[in-house]
């Protein structure tokens, strides 16, 4: 089995964390993991994308071309990443930002109000976190547990009084 994953947004959104997580969490399933993130010329307000491919076997290739799933938490993410989800996937669309435009029969859309939801848990910066929450029932290859212990290693060692709140907001996006 096979996920292969594109996360975008605007720097400074956390998509880089999220494939962080993500990869850590395909290292604590004993799984092959291969992360690419891509920045804009800007760290903050430029655009950042990166791509996560987990998978029970050999990765022959690091490029996606049509991912299985995708979290967008910007418009211009939307517009441009919204082809490239394969048809039967799935993509997590942040709709406290995104008014969507196009749309797809073919796929399906998990549009939730992240920034709302998060400002609601009193971190509005956990919006990319809500959206894993909401990305996780659709990937075959991790759960819950696993994301756990992904977020342990991430920032639980670093910085344990965020590891509460992010595992929160995971929560509240799965509960979407």
């Amino acid at each position: 089995m096979i996920d292969k994953i594109i996360l975008s947004g605007f720097g400074g959104q956390g998509v880089m964390f999220i494939g962080k997580v993500l990869a850590y969490a395909g290292m604590e399933g004993d799984l092959e993991v291969c992360w690419i993130p891509s920045y804009g010329p800007e760290m903050r307000g430029g655009t950042a994308n990166c791509s996560v491919i987990l998978s029970d076997e050999e990765i022959h290739s690091p490029v996606i071309e049509l991912a299985d799933a995708g979290i967008v938490l910007n418009q211009p993410s939307y517009d441009k990443f919204l082809t490239r989800i394969k048809p039967g996937g799935t993509i997590v669309v942040n709709s406290s930002i995104v008014e969507k435009q196009a749309v797809r029969d073919d796929i399906k859309v998990v549009s939730l109000p992240a920034t709302a939801i998060a400002n609601d848990l009193g971190k509005p910066a956990l919006a990319n976190m809500v959206c894993l929450g909401a990305l996780l029932p659709n990937l075959k290859l991790i759960d819950i547990s696993t994301l756990e212990k992904a977020m342990d290693a991430v920032v639980g060692k670093k910085k344990p009084e965020l590891y509460a709140v992010n595992i929160e907001a995971i929560k509240k996006g799965l509960e979407w």
